[in-house]
């Protein structure tokens, strides 16, 4: 308590009228008056200055403190005091400030007064939100109105009043009070700024509800008289003794709109009974009036009743439990005299009940009840279908003197708008202050604090009777709140959270060494245990360790530290503002020391965790699981172990990035955003405190803001290597040892910048700095690597910069993703693509670097290879062609051919080459043929032949003579020896090429013959060409559609030769209609001699059949061109051409002699009768060319004596056929000769 002090009790002994007393408890001042006088002190101070106000003459009889309406006054007066005298109000203006932990207050005159002669002032109410002021006095029942502005205007003062309830005529009309009853008067007046609405109490228990228009008028819309408000409550509770019309309502408290949107005022009987009413529209609740919708009717809704009169069911003042509990509406029909009488009452948010009563019969002192809700009860689960009582702990205080005033020293505080209704007092009770109540007394001001629950635990632990006790103590505190707020409150009393009051009236920690090992204790041997949900896993489409349901100690854990980091979690951690001087500012959205409180509070958490890890089921490690009994137990312990697991992991990032805000605000933070670029800017302003703890787009950016501070230290010229150090210490998650090393290598990339790249100091700075970098490499982002890659470049380090963003490739796909991607094909929707694209943005800066190296070697005015240009570019190639990467040698060549170098890609002498070609040649035409290319260039000529052939069987869309130069090309290479290829494999090759070359020449032959003839449908024409100009084509089909339908037979002959088909009546059979269909065509035509074309058409597919025995049989074909001579061609051209054109052919003439001597012996058709001479004559001229061919080479007649003898005999013959003299003749001399030869 603290006391009044002695020089107001001497003031008080002068006082000759009228005293009273109050409280400004906001602004922690008390105030008296003494008959005109006012007098002010800060009661918190142990030495308070008495603030007098005694320039007035008449006696005060109330004072009112007020917010002023806006702009009226000047900033610095941020309160009104509203003084009513025996003749007038005014208004008084009072400046606060803080000085030194105490608040001082300095009173301003405005000159702003109103006269009230005639009236009792003793009731003033005021709105915060608009700063209207309101008072009535005991004279009448009228509610008037001070209005106040800055500036006189026409027909009005500066101040005023209004009466809001009586016509301005019926003001001065007399009264007269017939039936000499109690004049009714305003006893009190309060305002409710959430609805709009002002509420007054008169001395017949009426209450009137005004409705607050915007436009500054006042309307009357319902009183409610006493009678009607016990009427509406008959159907909640019986009538009776202490409940009943002739109970006086003493006091009536506004419930704001906030808190509650059913109830909207709480009125308190003589008797400490509380009635709850709402104001309500014409249909529906009215939680915000306005002008639109102001309230119509008032009901009652419900009564709470005063505690038992019960001495069992007193609430003690001190409570061996967090606090008793009482049920305060019920239907019983006695009556309770508790609270009777009760002389005044008041209502704070979220529900606390001060009721005054005077159980003392000489009315020096009065007693105090508190009531308030019981929170934690209220947030327990509960059955939809059980409706929710309101339970509300209370108890009693003898204050010891009489109460004069009460008033909130520290409001209860929601700690902002929530969507989960109001008044968690749980939610806030570690991150918002304990609400205090202040009461005046005529000995002093008394402060009541409100308990928090962690502090009823812990003195429930240092009050407890034995172990025993305090086990039963426990479990009842788990029975009424539920084991996970249990747990969470032993938790917050083992961190350190629990406060108690000292002797000297002092807020202390508790830090019992038994309260908090007791504390320990609860949380590490009641928390539960996990259970599985064996329902859910029965069907096996949720994992097992997913149904697990973690332990309330894990509940606790997430309600403890959810508590702690509530107030910042969806704030934004910076706000941008302006400076004096119109530049930008940032300053931190919760105040550093907000921050830091939460910190320790997290720190305290998670040494918590670290001293008692071995403790705690599921963050004991490996070893619980030799404890487990069943495999259920098991998953629900691994499961455990991953939920809390996750939270400490939570909590300790948490406490790195508070740090890192900390640190961030430590210096200017303008200068660090201003170095990020427009976008990580804005994400870094619209950034909140949860995004950063718990989401990679808050470690992102982060990560920006870590480099961007370091970039500002490098350009300040501090030791970079200290600065990351610090970052490292207090803020590692987003300070890493990895980027540490980074900042290193930077300072020295600098360092080398400003010694010069030539110079041997900054060579060996840039080699430091790369060694650096690819220590790192696997973690090195692509915002640090691109501007060391373009320094690097800039200071003509061009292989190092090639041999970082190699490394930085490598290491980000260490399993190579990307190469299995392209070699499956680079398929679309494949998650590996992702692999190759990180791997593809380092190489597009080798590309850089590349192009930056040729255009300085096209600069280079010296010549020669020793230049220092022509250096560094050797140095840079040698890099790109030892490199093993085949990803990025792969995307290098398609750099390469994109830029159209397919020159220099020939040139590369490396086996990637190869690899890469062969992968690309079955995508397109143009690498296929650079990879034959590439072969031949490097004597790889059979390998050359294969691709050529492949060429010429692909699919590409190449045409026919395009596929028949391949397949030339391969021949010639498949004939060159190449090493490590044997004969026999050539030779494969060879035959496989020759096969196939003689199909595309028969298929070239079809497709000009099918482009000459007329006969093919125009429609089909377009789509036959393309399909013989295109793949080659099988010789089947090629047969059987083309070839055979179009009367193709030369062609049909050639196809049946490459088929080796060998039906001899189906090749003697197109033989025989080829013949004719030249014979018959050169007839249409006219030119030239049809003998003429059959020989040249014969001679052809002699040369194209290569005188196969199958398809261009003699034995056959002799005969048929004897007989197409007779029959066509018999006075044409020589009579010896048909033997002409198979000599010509070189045919053996032992095998035409044959064919000729079976012919003239068979005396067949046609050749019989006079016929048989053009055998004989054919005979005859054979023998005779034969004789001579080989009489010439010296050897013996026709090869042979027994062939020799055998013409001879056919001489013979011949003489005596009837064949022409001069051939007749020609035999005799053969014969002659023949003889001779034998001789």
């Amino acid at each position: 308590m603290y006391r009044i002090p002695d020089q107001i009790f001497d003031q008080y002994n002068r006082a000759q009228v009228s005293t009273s007393m109050g409280l400004f408890a906001e602004l922690n001042h008390a105030w008296v008056t003494i008959d005109n006088a006012l007098y002010l002190w800060d009661y918190t101070h142990p030495n308070p200055q008495l603030i007098g106000f005694e320039e007035q003459p008449n006696s005060i009889n109330m004072v009112k403190l007020a917010r002023p309406r806006k702009g009226v006054f000047l900033p610095a007066v941020t309160h009104m005091l509203v003084i009513s005298t025996t003749a007038d109000v005014f208004l008084m203006g009072l400046a606060c400030e803080n000085t030194g932990g105490y608040k001082s207050v300095t009173i301003y005159q405005t000159g702003m007064s109103v006269p009230i002669r005639g009236l009792d002032i003793n009731v003033i109410a005021s709105s915060d939100s608009t700063g209207r002021i309101f008072f009535a006095g005991s004279s009448d029942n009228d509610v008037y109105e001070l209005t106040y502005q800055q500036e006189e205007r026409w027909f009005q003062g500066r101040c005023s009043k209004v009466n809001h309830t009586t016509k301005s005529f019926t003001a001065f009309a007399p009264q007269f009070n017939l039936r000499n009853k109690p004049t009714e008067f305003v006893e009190q007046m309060v305002v409710d700024d959430s609805r709009n609405l002002l509420y007054t109490l008169s001395s017949n228990s009426s209450i009137r509800v005004f409705h607050l228009r915007p436009d500054g008028s006042v309307n009357l819309t319902i009183t409610k008289t006493a009678i009607d408000i016990y009427s509406n409550i008959g159907h909640i509770i019986t009538s009776n003794e202490t409940l009943n019309p002739r109970v006086k309502i003493v006091s009536i408290s506004p419930i704001p709109a906030p808190e509650a949107s059913r109830y909207h005022l709480m009125a308190t009987t003589a008797t400490g009974y509380r009635i709850y009413l709402s104001a309500t529209g014409s249909y529906s609740w009215s939680a915000t009036p306005n002008a639109n919708n102001a309230p119509t009717s008032m009901q009652a809704q419900h009564v709470k009743t005063p505690p038992s009169d019960s001495p069992s069911d007193q609430v003690p003042q001190a409570a061996p439990v967090p606090g008793a509990p009482f049920h305060t509406t019920g239907p019983s029909k006695v009556s309770i005299h508790s609270l009777n009488p009760t002389s005044s009452a008041e209502r704070f948010p979220p529900g606390y009940f001060f009721c005054f009563t005077q159980k003392d019969n000489s009315k020096q002192a009065d007693t105090l009840f508190i009531s308030t809700p019981d929170s934690g009860k209220l947030a327990i689960p509960r059955d939809p279908s059980t409706p929710i009582k309101p339970e509300e702990t209370g108890i009693w205080l003898t204050l010891g003197s009489r109460a004069e005033a009460i008033g909130l020293y520290t409001p209860y505080d929601q700690g902002g708008p929530t969507s989960s209704g109001f008044g968690n007092e749980l939610a806030v009770q570690f991150d918002k202050p304990a609400a205090e109540i202040a009461i005046l007394t005529n000995t002093g001001v008394h402060i009541i604090r409100r308990r928090r629950l962690v502090d009823m635990f812990a003195s429930l632990i240092r009050n407890s009777d034995g172990e025993d006790g305090l086990e039963d103590r426990v479990q009842t505190f788990i029975r009424i709140y539920g084991r996970s707020e249990t747990i969470a409150t032993a938790l917050a009393v083992a961190c350190g959270q629990g406060m108690e009051v000292s002797p000297d009236s002092r807020l202390s920690k508790i830090n019992d060494p038994d309260v908090l090992e007791f504390a320990r204790k609860v949380f590490i041997e009641k928390g539960g245990k996990p259970t599985i949900n064996e329902n859910a896993v029965t069907d096996g489409s949720v994992p097992a360790i997913d149904t697990v349901l973690p332990s309330p100690r894990h509940a606790g854990i997430a309600l403890y530290t959810s508590r702690l980091l509530r107030s910042i979690w969806k704030t934004v951690i910076a706000q941008q503002g302006r400076t004096p001087a119109g530049g930008l500012s940032i300053s931190p959205a919760v105040p550093t020391s907000t921050l830091l409180t939460i910190q320790r509070d997290l720190s305290a958490l998670k040494d918590f965790f670290n001293t008692n890890r071995t403790f705690i089921e599921g963050l004991s490690g490996p070893d619980a699981l030799s404890k487990v009994a069943t495999k259920q137990e098991e998953v629900a312990l691994q499961a455990e172990h991953r939920g809390l697991h996750s939270l400490v992991q939570l909590i300790s990032h948490t406490i790195e990035g508070i740090s890192f805000i900390l640190v961030l605000f430590d210096d200017r933070a303008e200068d660090v955003i201003a170095l990020l670029n427009e976008d990580a800017r804005n994400r870094f302003l619209e950034l909140t405190f949860e995004q950063l703890f718990a989401t990679s787009k808050g470690h992102e950016t982060a990560k920006e803001l870590v480099k961007a501070i370091v970039n500002r230290n490098i350009a300040k010229g501090s030791n970079v290597e200290t600065v990351a150090e610090a970052l490292r210490r207090r803020c590692g998650t987003f300070c890493s040892p990895q980027d540490v090393i980074v900042f290193k290598g930077q300072e020295l990339l600098k360092r080398a910048t400003e010694a010069g790249p030539n110079s041997e100091v900054g060579r060996n700075l840039l080699n430091e700095s790369l060694m650096l970098f690819q220590q790192v490499s696997e973690s090195l982002p692509m915002d640090y690597l691109k501007p060391s890659i373009e320094q690097y470049t800039q200071n003509q380090f061009f292989a190092g910069a090639i041999q970082l963003a190699l490394s930085v490739a490598a290491d980000s796909d260490k399993a190579n993703h990307a190469l299995s991607w392209i070699m499956d094909g680079r398929p679309a929707e494949d998650p590996r693509k992702e692999a190759y694209d990180s791997r593809q943005q380092c190489y597009d800066l080798i590309y850089k670097v590349i192009l930056a190296v040729d255009e300085l070697s096209e600069q280079d005015s010296c010549d020669g290879p020793y230049s220092l240009i022509a250096r560094r570019r050797a140095e840079a190639y040698d890099v790109i062609t030892t490199s093993r990467d085949e990803v990025f040698l792969t995307s290098l060549y398609d750099w390469y051919l994109a830029r159209g170098l397919s020159d220099r890609l020939l040139e590369i002498k490396s086996p990637f080459v190869a690899t890469y070609l062969e992968r690309k040649s079955t995508e397109d035409i143009f690498h296929a043929d650079l990879l034959w290319k590439y072969y031949a260039q490097s004597d790889r000529f059979y390998d050359a032949a294969v691709v050529q052939l492949q060429l010429a069987k692909s699919p590409f869309k190449l045409t026919l003579n395009r596929r028949i130069e391949y397949l030339g090309q391969a021949r010639a290479n498949a004939s060159v020896q190449s090493p490590d290829v044997g004969r026999a494999a050539r030779q494969r090759l060879q035959h496989e090429v020759e096969e196939l070359l003689d199909v595309s020449h028969v298929q070239d032959d079809l497709l000009q013959r099918l482009k000459d003839d007329p006969r093919l449908d125009n429609d089909r024409r377009a789509d036959v060409l393309d399909t013989m100009n295109g793949g080659i084509m099988e010789i089947s089909k090629m047969y059987n559609e083309y070839a055979a339908p179009g009367n193709y037979h030369d062609i049909c002959l050639q196809i049946m030769y490459l088929a080796n088909h060998r039906n001899a009546s189906d090749i003697t059979t197109t033989w025989q209609d080829l013949i004719e269909g030249v014979h018959e065509e050169t007839l249409k035509n006219g030119t030239p001699l049809p003998y003429e074309a059959v020989i040249e058409k014969v001679r052809s597919l002699a040369l194209r059949l290569r005188m196969s025995d199958v398809a261009f049989p003699v034995k056959t074909l002799l005969p048929m061109l004897e007989r197409y001579r007779l029959e066509h061609q018999k006075n044409d051209g020589p009579p010896t051409w048909v033997v002409d054109l198979f000599l010509e052919l070189q045919v053996e003439p032992e095998v035409l002699y044959t064919v000729l001597e079976s012919l003239f012996y068979n005396d067949e058709v046609p050749f019989h009768g006079a016929n048989r001479k053009f055998i004989g004559n054919d005979l005859a001229y054979l023998i005779s060319r034969w004789f001579n061919e080989t009489s010439r080479l010296g050897g013996a007649a026709f090869g042979s004596d027994v062939i020799a003898a055998r013409v001879s005999e056919m001489l013979l013959l011949l003489q005596q056929s009837r064949l022409d003299k001069d051939v007749v003749q020609a035999c005799r001399d053969m014969r002659v000769k023949l003889e001779q030869s034998f001789r």
